[in-house]
């Protein structure tokens, strides 16, 4: 994981979206099945994803909490396949601390949290204990209510202000510096002005000097700003990899994608652009 991780900066990675759920707004249910996930799994990878984002409960707007004894039953199987076949770094979303350290024993190396530490306290010390990254997100409220009527006066100063305080805290906790990341939550507790500013400003981020992951992938904003009525998210493809072009030029570190093929081509070329030719070439 150390060689992968250490490109962070030199050159784009690209995280591979597993949902492992019957409801996630995009892929909802095509990997709910054991040999269905694994073999998607196999897929990203030869795809050539830097990362896979492994989850058990979806996030979409409105979305419900499933049993702890689900989610484990969801991920904990495709992540000891996953590392049977490959070493690739596997990140678990999932704002549970139980559910995150079952996924570490299993062989994942991040923790994906999209509640920055906050729906479960004992999280921060399971991250801080085992020494491994954790992406810290911002959102309004929780997945069940955060689109009913986002309010910011400074979008992007109010998530700045929160990642810095999650920072802060994870500090405290004791978790390194070095290891965490920042996800602005595109999609989660905002309006699609809001989600277009955060893209424009994207670069303001950078004064927490963490690196920055973006998770944009097919989500309704897209859909709605290239067609109305707003696209199905399985033809928001095109608007995916916009998005993230324009991200990656912004200053994001870190894709989170459904598409990892098409992505990684995309990114090869701004990566050349931004970042040097050698890193274009790296991989």
């Amino acid at each position: 994981m150390t060689d992968v991780l250490s490109k962070i900066g030199h050159q784009t990675l690209v995280m591979g979206i597993l949902n492992v759920t019957p409801d996630s707004f995009s892929d909802g249910g095509q990997f709910l099945e054991f040999e269905k996930a694994a073999e998607h799994a196999q897929r990203l990878i030869r795809d050539g994803a830097d990362i896979l984002d492994i989850g058990g409960e979806s996030t979409r707007p409105g979305s419900e909490r499933v049993s702890l004894d689900e989610e484990l039953r969801r991920v904990i199987p495709v992540i000891k396949l996953i590392r049977q076949v490959s070493k690739i770094p596997i990140s678990i979303d999932t704002y549970r601390s139980q559910i995150a350290k079952a996924a570490l024993n299993a062989g994942a190396d991040i923790i994906n949290d999209i509640s920055a530490l906050r729906f479960d306290e004992r999280m921060k010390d399971l991250v801080s204990e085992a020494k491994v990254p954790v992406v810290l997100m911002h959102m309004l409220g929780e997945p069940k209510t955060m689109q009913q009527n986002p309010i910011y006066r400074d979008v992007m100063g109010e998530i700045i202000q929160f990642l810095r305080e999650r920072i802060d805290v994870a500090v405290r906790a004791g978790i390194e510096e070095r290891k965490i990341w920042v996800d602005p939550g595109i999609g989660f507790g905002k309006k699609v002005e809001h989600n277009i500013e955060i893209l424009q400003r994207l670069r303001e981020l950078k004064i927490l000097k963490k690196p920055i992951l973006i998770g944009i992938s097919r989500k309704f904003f897209l859909g709605a700003l290239a067609s109305d009525p707003p696209l199905l998210p399985q033809d928001r493809l095109e608007g995916t990899i916009a998005s993230n072009v324009i991200s990656v030029m912004n200053g994001a570190d870190i894709v989170r994608v459904h598409d990892v093929q098409a992505t990684k081509r995309a990114l090869r070329i701004v990566d050349a652009v931004v970042r040097g030719t050698e890193a274009a070439k790296s991989d």
